[in-house]
């Protein structure tokens, strides 16, 4: 699955982490005067972000995006020289350009959650009739608004576009290397399926889940410091009192709360979703062999073929059903639970509409993406199921053991 599309993949991303951790250890010890070196004039200003298309032309911002370049053209030199692989053009740059562009989509929110601040200032000034803030005022912050998104909105459609290009080529790698290595997996059971079925599932999760993934780590990384400068604004939380950097603390601690929630509700799932693929591509099979040959797929065998699709079905919707349950009761409660928090600070006048505003967008920003496993747990199951199906073909072209799902597998038919 990786070694088709990555360059050895296991020193691949060992390599990556010592980079990144280099880069990023460079950036913020002597970025700066590096930055400097090359002519970029920093201001005390830069420290606050711009409201409007300005902030990405900043020096900080220009810095970083030449920076980001630099590093990842040589992580690419180096590999492209070490192990140069067919498809490292899309897996190296392809896989960079996707973080770059997660990380643009992410700042564009960043900005908009600096407008909310001023917009609801004045809205509630507004509201007051004092006639200090007229209609002009608010229709300049929405035309601000406007010209913020309007880029945006023509860059996401690229940026979907390209994802599924790369994932596309992804999908294109894993079906020359299996199909390159036919002889030694066509014995195992639903080959066929899993050349072609399980490598487009795998790459349709992946479009969405990794996806999903990067943008959840970018918005981490953008709004961790939003969501810390606006900590100062909320001195004391019901219960706990004055704790450190609250609205921090208590996005990781919910966060955290919910994942291992949701992994022990749904512990049962992957390997009953694994199982279900089994039984139903018996049960195909089955139909298929029948269409050619009139001793296959008789009544009593497709009675006992589809008796397995259905015990399997009614099992993943028991466990589905309290694992719903679970999620649903956390995701409810994941809609007031800042709220609860804030009610001391709102009542006590500390905090204007505006920074209400932004502390519950900063906060739901850091919560959704502590919370990537819960919102995407589901499809996690589904992506752990196609991987123990490749798993087989990884075990024949290497002459490993088969896994031990696939071994019960075929034990299981022996019996019967």
């Amino acid at each position: 699955m990786f070694e088709s599309f990555f360059p050895k993949p296991k020193l691949f991303l060992f390599t990556l982490i010592i980079w990144v951790a280099f880069v990023v250890a460079v950036y913020y010890l002597i970025g700066r005067n590096l930055a400097e070196l090359l002519g970029f004039n920093f201001s005390p200003d830069d420290a606050q972000t711009v409201i409007g298309l300005g902030y990405f032309i900043t020096p900080e911002f220009l810095w970083f995006d030449l920076y980001y370049i630099l590093s990842t053209f040589i992580f690419y030199i180096f590999w492209s020289r070490y192990s140069p692989h067919k498809w490292q053009i899309w897996s190296i740059l392809g896989s960079s350009l996707l973080i770059l562009m997660a990380y643009m989509t992410v700042q564009v929110s960043v900005v908009i959650n600096a407008w909310y601040g001023p917009f609801y200032n004045d809205v509630q000034t507004a509201l007051g009739g004092n006639g200090e803030i007229s209609a002009s005022d608010l229709y300049g912050h929405i035309l601000v608004f406007c010209i913020i998104v309007f880029p945006y909105i023509i860059f996401v459609p690229f940026k979907f576009f390209f994802t599924s290009h790369y994932i596309f080529r992804w999908r294109n790698a894993m079906n020359d290397f299996y199909t390159s290595k036919w002889e030694k997996v066509r014995g195992i059971e639903g080959a066929s399926q899993r050349v072609q079925e399980d490598t487009m599932r795998f790459s349709a999760i992946m479009q969405g889940l990794g996806v999903s993934m990067i943008d959840s780590v970018m918005t981490l990384i953008s709004f961790l410091p939003v969501l810390l400068a606006l900590s100062v604004h909320v001195q004391d939380v019901p219960i706990l009192g004055s704790i450190p950097f609250p609205l921090v603390s208590l996005a990781i601690f919910w966060s955290i709360f919910g994942t291992f929630v949701l992994i022990f509700a749904g512990i049962k799932l992957p390997g009953l979703e694994f199982k279900n693929q089994r039984v139903e591509a018996a049960f195909r099979k089955e139909l298929v062999l029948g269409e050619d040959t009139s001793t296959k797929a008789d009544p009593p065998t497709l009675v006992e073929l589809f008796n397995n699709v259905r015990r399997n079905y009614f099992r993943i919707y028991f466990h589905y059903a309290y694992f719903n349950l679970a999620r649903y009761l956390y995701l409810q409660a994941d809609n007031i639970i800042v709220y609860m928090f804030l009610i001391p600070t709102i009542v006590s006048g500390k905090i204007t509409l505006g920074i209400m505003n932004q502390i519950l967008r900063a906060f739901g920003q850091v919560a959704s993406s502590f919370q990537f496993l819960v919102n995407s747990w589901t499809t996690i199951i589904d992506l752990i199921s196609v991987y123990k199906r490749l798993q087989a073909f990884e075990a024949s072209i290497y002459d490993r053991d088969l896994p031990k799902i696939d071994q019960e597998f075929i034990k299981t038919q022996r019996e019967d």
